[in-house]
């Protein structure tokens, strides 16, 4: 999968906002290209501000926080999605809360792999680097789910 199709993937699903990051958004530099997926069935959380996001498309490292999928390799990316606890369990053999023991275990930069989110997995976050082959058909469904678990937590603003 490529970045654009992971991009148009998600803005399919219905009430997403895809926000990419740049210059002219007022994004700060270093997430500049990166995009971030917003459940939005109202179309004001931009506006709102203090958004969260269910799934993020990540193009660099972010040095100093999030540098372990060494994203500085061409052509290098990494999607990353909010799947919650029994999702993550399922798909990298233990839970969010007991990731701090696994970390070591995992390659964070091995393409094609559905892994722990390198900073943010004991919130839950899942990530694959270059979905291909292997991941693909995983990485849809993570992404559904994720939409859905927003969806789900969604309250309307007053």
């Amino acid at each position: 999968m490529t970045e654009d199709e992971i991009i148009r993937f998600v803005a399919g699903l219905g009430d997403v906002d895809v926000m990419t990051a740049s210059r002219e958004g007022g994004a700060p530099e270093i997430a500049w290209g990166d995009s971030f997926f917003l459940y939005d069935p109202d179309g004001g959380a931009r506006e709102r501000g203090g958004f969260t996001p269910f799934a993020t498309l990540v193009t660099k490292d972010y040095p100093g926080f999030d540098s372990d999928s060494r994203l500085d390799r061409p052509g290098v990316f990494r999607v990353n999605a909010a799947v919650g606890r029994e999702l993550f369990e399922e798909v990298v053999g233990h839970s969010p809360a007991a990731h701090a023991g696994f970390r070591d275990g995992f390659d964070f930069t091995e393409l094609d792999r559905a892994l722990p989110h390198p900073a943010y997995a004991a919130q839950g976050w899942v990530s694959v680097l270059n979905p291909g082959e292997r991941t693909s058909g995983r990485v849809r469904e993570l992404l559904v789910r994720a939409r859905e678990r927003a969806a789900a937590r969604y309250r309307p603003q007053a």
